[in-house]
């Protein structure tokens, strides 16, 4: 049986807000059919006082069981279980290696991009391919996140099943089967989402079959560049997008424009994209081609997210845009690729500086040295079963040998020169201090391909005593 659903309205410093209680108890926010009125698009959207969301802590799931590598030794385990237990990192209670997120660097990298977003008057719709983690959606969304996005119909589908009612599909909705899975979600009023189109022949695919359901899908043109990735190149594909939208009314909107500019390397180019997709977003509205007001445009990956904002905000005070920035990696950050961007725009950008702080890392990975066969090589119980290693290896920062005090920085020296699937080659000097037994904790370069390395990560503070964990649906 389905729970009643219960509706509510609330003050914001946009306006008025709606939400509604779904089948799973977890509140959404929704055009409202009293009101009429769309959610607020900036980023200080948040769930109604007082909402258990709000006072539930995330990180302590007391259902859903934990199991495979970087636990305690205990049987069974769950979130609230691990953290009630008081389980210690440095005192070797949970089994190496294992993936934790410092709950302190998590808070302050949300209250910075909230806070990013909202000087620039944007709405943030987090990438969450990037974690695939319910829990740290849930935690983005609490932090005003006007949405989620993601990049393939399962994803769409996992986050519908953890709460999350607004998604961003960044991608192609292509397939029957992928084309099914939405529409089954869409059977729910409440449930908003949205694809990216740029041929003629997939939508004409995506309006036959939404068409024979009786269903309305809403569509972003993606703008895209020549040697880059998906994307309408010129005006003339931009046309043949545009005339197959015209022959399905019945069940294909266009709710605006999107556009992917990581795949460029130059930031003159990156410019010349993004005016590009202002110009045609404008050419749009002017055509009355958007089937909704605030019409969408939406960009920004986790690199240059301030060039999108600056490019962007030409139109940030026009009440019919709503712009939407998607990075995916500044919950976690890094120490390789997203660190050197954050270098740049705290260097160049006249918000991110007036912020004074920056991102912080948060994902971290401890590990076990089990070998020292060489004087200057130490071997560490890691792998790439278990860190990212397409954008750099791992990077020693703290030495941890049990029983002391408090973790000490490494020497600048150590390194990892490569990694096999469970083992870490660290090099070292001949007479420093590291023996077996040592704990070994690594920065890491590219979240994401770390995360979809473990079934959960553990939350804990600034002792590296565990307060909880997260779960991943990879």
């Amino acid at each position: 049986m389905t729970a009643r659903r219960k509706t509510g309205h609330g003050a914001s410093a946009q306006g008025m807000r709606c939400w509604r209680t779904s089948h799973n108890g977890e509140n959404y926010f929704h055009p409202c059919p009293a009101c009429g009125k769309h959610p607020p698009g900036p980023a200080q959207a948040r769930l109604p006082a007082g909402d258990p969301l709000l006072v539930k802590n995330p990180f302590q799931d007391a259902q859903l069981p934990l199991s495979g590598k970087g636990l305690t030794a205990a049987a069974s385990l769950t979130a609230a279980g691990i953290a009630h237990a008081g389980a210690s990192i440095l005192d070797e209670d949970v089994s190496l290696p294992v993936a934790v997120l410092r709950e302190s660097a998590l808070r302050h990298n949300l209250q910075w991009m909230r806070e990013f977003a909202e000087r620039y008057g944007m709405a943030l719709a987090p990438h969450g391919k990037t974690t695939m983690s319910p829990a740290l959606f849930a935690l983005q969304l609490d932090a005003g996140a006007w949405g989620i996005t993601l990049a393939t119909a399962p994803q769409v589908r996992d986050a519908y099943r953890h709460g999350v009612r607004r998604v961003l599909m960044a991608n192609q909705l292509v397939g029957k089967a992928n084309m099914a899975i939405v529409a089954a979600l869409q059977q729910d009023a409440a449930f908003e989402f949205c694809c990216l189109v740029d041929s003629a022949a997939n939508v004409d695919a995506l309006g036959a079959f939404f068409a024979a359901r009786g269903q309305t899908l809403r569509v972003l043109l993606e703008i895209g560049v020549e040697g880059g990735r998906a994307g309408v190149r010129d005006e003339a594909q931009a046309q043949h997008v545009l005339d197959a939208l015209a022959r399905w009314p019945q069940s294909l909107a266009l709710y605006g424009v999107e556009v992917y500019e990581g795949v460029l390397r130059d930031e003159a180019g990156i410019r010349a994209l993004l005016r590009r997709t202002v110009a045609q977003w404008r050419r749009l509205r002017e055509a009355g081609a958007f089937a909704c007001r605030p019409a969408v445009l939406s960009g920004a990956g986790s690199a240059w997210f301030d060039v999108v904002a600056e490019e962007f905000s030409a139109l940030a005070g026009d009440p019919q845009a709503l712009i939407v920035l998607r990075p995916g990696c500044y919950l976690t950050h890094d120490v390789g690729a997203y660190r050197d961007a954050a270098e740049r725009i705290h260097a160049a950008n006249p918000v991110a500086r007036a912020m004074a702080a920056t991102l912080q890392p948060a994902l971290r990975l401890w590990a076990c040295v089990q070998s020292r066969p060489e004087p200057a090589r130490a071997i560490v119980g890691l792998g790439k079963r278990d860190a990212a290693f397409d954008a750099g290896l791992p990077v020693p920062v703290l030495r941890h040998r049990p029983g002391d005090a408090a973790p000490r920085p490494v020497p600048a020296h150590w390194r990892l020169a490569a990694m096999m699937d469970q083992h870490a080659f660290l090099q070292v000097q001949d007479h420093d201090d590291i023996d077996v037994g040592d704990l070994l904790c690594f920065d890491i370069s590219h979240p994401c391909l770390t995360f979809d390395k473990w079934r959960h990560l553990l939350v804990v503070d600034d002792g590296w005593r565990v307060t909880g964990a997260v779960h991943t649906f990879f």
